[in-house]
């Protein structure tokens, strides 16, 4: 490859050509192998690109659906890490005040020494009030954002999930792609 041709790639991505870049947001449905269930959201400049490329991948061991062939087997919702220093503060009465829909605690390795962690899921258009009832809560808010969140689970042997956990790596590997959802634990 010329060395112009990767120098432009370079000035291009970094911003300094003056040219105006537009990235969209691209959904794609399919299954993993052994049917696992999947969403994966791609910010792109190039739709073609990006297309050709999630093809590719999923024709060698997945299946790429339409749309809305799997996304009725997730939901879409709000979701909020968050962490309080508070020792024996209960998320779930943190939950409820806020108006967060459910609430799961984070594992140890997530938060903070000596905070409580949890993650709290909203309805989209609750988001922001959530949040910052949380923030007035004493919580501290990590992340904040629009999720996919599986309805159920495929359970698989420990063989099938390394076939499948090696499929989400090379989707996830792939440039284009900012996050993928799969209804597997």
């Amino acid at each position: 490859m010329p060395r112009d041709t990767i120098d432009r790639a370079i000035k291009k991505g970094a911003g300094l050509t003056g040219d105006d870049v537009h990235y969209e947001l691209v959904t794609y449905e399919g299954f993993a192998p052994h049917k696992v269930p999947l969403i994966v959201e791609c910010l792109t400049d190039n739709k073609n690109r990006t297309a050709s490329e999630i093809r590719v991948c999923f024709r060698k061991e997945g299946q790429l659906g339409a749309i809305g062939s799997v996304a009725w087997m997730f939901d879409r919702v709000g979701v909020i890490e968050a962490s309080n220093p508070t020792a024996g503060i209960d998320s779930e009465a943190a939950a409820i005040e806020a108006g967060a829909q459910d609430v799961e605690a984070l594992e140890e390795s997530e938060v903070e020494n000596g905070h409580v962690g949890a993650r709290f899921y909203t309805e989209p258009t609750d988001l922001d009030l959530v949040n910052k009832a949380l923030t007035e809560g004493g919580w501290s808010v990590s992340k904040s954002e629009l999720s996919y969140r599986a309805k159920s689970f495929v359970e698989l042997a420990p063989d099938a999930r390394k076939e499948v956990e090696d499929f989400l790596g090379n989707i996830d590997d792939m440039g284009d792609v900012h996050r993928v959802y799969a209804g597997i634990k």
